[in-house]
């Protein structure tokens, strides 16, 4: 509910501070007193396009703040928690317009961007006139208040899920589906590198024993080619062992002339030729005691090569290549069990499907039912307020599949033919500015509270009517303004007798400044203002005792 507003140098209001209460609000004045200038002055507070021309000559900026009651749980609590803000119990909106044309918007003296100001504006306040474009004449909203007004909130939720889970479902086939082309596609590679692998059956670790048998093999060929070396030397004229004894021999011949002179050689020579002798036979066994086997080594060597290949092929380490024929063993089992999971989850997408089919198909029975309703109900407001020749309709179409929403399967829009035989079209291509506004009114008594905003403006509701008719008009207003609160612009003194509260507005002069001024009436002050726009100029006691009678019929 709108609390305060208050507007400082704006076109011809210099400066002006009114509270809102509850119920309906009246605001009246001559024409072209500047009940426009004040409603344009809220619309900016709210979210509104921003004008230069709107600053007062003479200032620097135009500055409006609009402060509002929430109501516990109100939609603007939930967007404000989405972008991060804290709320309170009351919300002031400022906005502010430079002379150059630039605009700032402010939420609880935080910086905040006109959209978000629109946003929050939209849910606390709505504007209804002859130049409406939003509300009840944006057909994308139709659907909400036939929702709304018939109570429909099982069944939507129903239609939800239905949704949700047949989305759900279609998306699971979808990506099974996805996963088994894209298996189809490798197929044919996944098989030859299987095959492959199986063949080689490559084994963890395997590369690395292999690799160490070979490196020892190698040291041990060239090894054994030293000690083969070795030992054809030693063998080189008989052997050394041989020479040594063969010396020895000649030596003792020699030692019975020459006496104990050479039996140190001799004992030497002994000692040589057996030492000889061992060296050989060691050498012989290390000889044997090497493991080389040039064929074991040509194996071994060509299935580290045909390891390390297939390693190289398939980007991996050598090791990795039996994980890799797992996993493409696996990859194609999943392959032969994809045709079954596909057709599983084909039929849980169909049988999903069916459920949401029924509730949508509930749901639009109950929309069908429920138009019908708020058609009679509409049509039915409209003879006293002037419309008797129009009718109204709210049609519902069915949706194409791929239309349907969360929110179901049908269209609504809300239609009027405005004399019989005309056809029907859309509100605001068919009715005329005072016409629009009363089909409007109709609607929002029907609607009685459904999808409304907690503050409601209809600027001259009332245009082009007067007598019973406006007399209807303030009625239904009335009854409005039992749900939410009202504000209306209004020249009828029987609409403006309603009224909870009063507002006159009025243009003042000094001679060199014209400024416009907003009063609250008292009584006595709304007697007379009632009977100035019941006589005209000149306030006559008919028209004063007119007006006591509009006020205690209003009472």
């Amino acid at each position: 509910m709108l609390l305060r507003l208050a507007i400082r140098d704006v076109v011809l209001i210099e400066r002006l501070d009114l509270d809102f209460a509850p119920g309906l609000t009246v605001l009246t004045g001559e024409t072209g007193a500047g009940k426009s200038i004040l409603l344009d002055s809220l619309g900016l507070a709210l979210g509104a396009r921003a004008d230069s021309g709107l600053v007062r000559p003479g200032a620097d900026q135009a500055v409006i703040s609009a402060e509002f009651a929430l109501p516990p749980g109100h939609a603007v609590e939930t967007l404000l928690r989405d972008q991060g803000w804290q709320t309170a119990d009351t919300l002031v909106l400022r906005r502010i317009v430079t002379k150059d044309g630039r605009s700032r918007a402010f939420v609880d003296d935080q910086s905040a961007s006109v959209g978000l100001l629109a946003q929050i504006g939209a849910l606390l306040m709505e504007a209804h006139g002859q130049h409406d474009d939003r509300g009840l004449l944006n057909p994308a909203g139709h659907r909400d208040l036939l929702d709304a007004f018939a109570g429909h909130a099982a069944l939507l939720a129903a239609v939800r899920e239905a949704h949700g889970a047949h989305a759900r479902a279609a998306a699971d086939l979808a990506a099974a589906e996805a996963k088994l082309q894209d298996a189809r596609r490798d197929e044919e590679y996944l098989r030859h590198v299987v095959a492959e692998l199986r063949q080689l059956g490559p084994e963890p670790g395997e590369e690395e024993k292999l690799a160490a048998e070979r490196h020892l093999m190698q040291e041990g060929a060239r090894a054994a080619g030293d000690l083969d070396e070795v030992a054809g030397m030693l063998a080189e004229s008989g052997g050394i062992e041989t020479r040594l004894r063969a010396a020895q021999r000649r030596l003792e011949r020699a030692a019975g002339r020459l006496g104990p002179q050479l039996e140190g050689v001799l004992n030497a020579l002994d000692r040589a030729a057996l030492e000889a002798e061992e060296a050989v036979s060691a050498l012989s066994a290390a000889r044997s005691a090497i493991a080389y086997d040039e064929r074991r080594l040509e194996i071994v060597e060509e299935r580290l090569f045909a390891l390390r290949a297939a390693a190289r092929k398939h980007h991996v380490q050598p090791d990795a290549l039996a994980g890799l024929a797992a996993e493409m063993e696996g990859r194609i089992a999943a392959l032969d069990a994809g045709e079954g999971r596909v057709g599983v989850l084909a039929a849980q997408r169909d049988e999903s499907r069916r459920h949401l089919v029924a509730a949508c198909a509930a749901l639009s029975r109950a929309r069908v039912e429920a138009a019908a309703r708020m058609d009679e109900g509409v049509n039915a407001e409209l003879d006293a307020l002037k419309l008797g020749k129009a009718k109204f309709r709210t049609r519902v179409e069915p949706l194409g599949d791929g239309q349907w929403t969360a929110d179901g399967a049908d269209r609504v829009t809300f239609e009027v033919a405005t004399n019989p035989g005309a056809p029907f079209g859309a509100l605001i291509k068919i009715a005329s500015g005072g016409e629009l506004a009363r089909f409007i009114l109709a609607l929002k008594v029907v609607l009685a509270g459904a999808g409304t905003a907690p503050t409601m403006v209809f600027d001259e509701v009332d245009r082009g009517i007067g007598g019973a008719v406006a007399d209807a008009v303030g009625d239904r207003l009335a009854r409005l303004a039992g749900n939410a609160q009202v504000l209306v612009v209004t020249h009828s003194p029987q609409v403006a007798a309603r009224g909870r509260q009063h507002f006159r507005i009025a243009k003042e002069t000094d001679g060199v400044t014209t400024r416009t001024e907003v009063v609250t009436l008292d009584k006595p002050a709304r007697r007379e203002e009632i009977a100035r726009m019941l006589s005209g100029a000149e306030i006559t006691a008919a028209a004063r005792a007119a007006a006591d009678a509009l006020l205690k019929a209003a009472r």
